[in-house]
This record gives C-alpha cells, structure tokens and sequence, in this order.
C-alpha cells in the first residue's frame, strides 16, 4: 500500500538558476546538493531538481556548419550546411530523439534501416544513418545550446511500401493505423509517431 511521496524529481536546464528559484520565491531549505542535482525540502517530501546528465557533444563537425537557436516553443533548433553548395535551408539532415533505452530503440531503427555510424563516448547517444539524412538516438542529457533530444516527435518516411515497413517493426510499436491517404503511422516504444507513406 502507498502512503506517501517520498521525492518528485524534475529535470532542469540549469541547475543554479532552478534551485534559486525555487529557494527564492518557494522558501524552500536545501537538503543536498551535488553538480548534477539539488534536493529541496518540500515538506516530508524531496523536491529534486535535476540536469539530464552528460558532458555536450564536441564541435568537430567535418564540413557541415551549423546554427543553434530556440524558437518561440522553446525547441532548439540547429540549422546546418553540408558542404560548400547552395545557401539558405536545403532540407533536413538530422533529427534526435529523446530515447528511454539506447540498445532498443537502436534495434528498433536498425530493423527500418538505418545503420549505425558514430557512438558517444563521453555520453550515452548514437548516430544512424539512412541515406540522406541521419537519426541521433539519446537517453536523456543536455547537448550542444543545451538542447534535449526531441520528445513525442512526429516523423514522416517516404518508403515504396508503408505496410511493410511498419511490419518490420510491428511486435514492438505501442499503436498503429492506416490513414485515409494509405499512408501507416505507428508509435515507437517512446512515444514518437513515425508515419510510412
């Protein structure tokens, strides 16, 4: 039987200016504190603030040349150039997305065809490939602007056959359906809608 709430952990961007906040304007007293975490006393209960953990990603980026920014959602966006052709946005070559298990969801997309080609090392991510564009998978951490990985992401695929593709993956998606257009959407085991049209 529960019978009560121990803690309630939230993960924050910066950790200093959080707890500041919350010691600031909620009179809150400081019950340990760590360079990843800072646990305030919310009665009985810990209120745990939290960085999602990890060292960001370093600036060797070969040819391609990029732009962090925040849009009026709060979405970091990064806006990159391969190669010296062209100017202005040309398409998009990399999505993230925010993964809960870095093995399966690498399993998950490799049985759509992507392919892995580069590891973090300081840091729990992968970087697939499939074609012309990559996916980087990552648990949980800040990167490069202090950008998260993307939540509940919507993906489109264009494929020759969207009910073969979504049977490639079938056994582990939490929903699927087909859509009037003969399009097929499914969802990840993390919540991201992948549609093959």
């Amino acid at each position: 039987m529960l019978t009560g709430l121990g803690w309630l952990a939230l993960e924050v961007k910066y950790l200093d200016r959080a707890a500041s906040f919350y010691r600031q304007f909620l009179d809150l007293d400081t019950v340990r504190e760590n360079e990843r975490e800072v646990a305030l006393a919310a009665g009985d209960t810990d209120l745990v603030l939290r960085r999602p953990g990890g060292v960001p990603r370093g600036d060797q980026f070969g040819s391609a040349r990029s732009l962090y920014f925040y849009d009026t959602e709060g979405n970091c966006v990064e806006i990159g150039q391969r190669g010296g052709d062209g100017s202005g946005i040309t398409g998009v070559f990399e999505v993230v997305l925010e993964v809960a298990d870095l093995e399966a969801a690498e399993s998950f997309y490799a049985d759509l065809g992507f392919e892995v080609v580069d590891r973090g090392r300081d840091r729990k991510r992968v970087r697939l490939t499939a074609g012309p564009f990559d996916f980087e998978l990552w648990e949980p951490h800040l990167g490069l602007a202090d950008a998260r990985g993307g939540v509940h992401v919507d993906v489109g695929f264009e494929t020759d056959d969207p009910e073969a593709a979504a049977d490639r993956v079938a056994e582990r998606t939490r929903g699927r359906e087909r859509l009037s257009d003969g399009s097929v959407r499914v969802t990840d085991p993390d919540g991201h809608s992948l549609t093959f049209r």
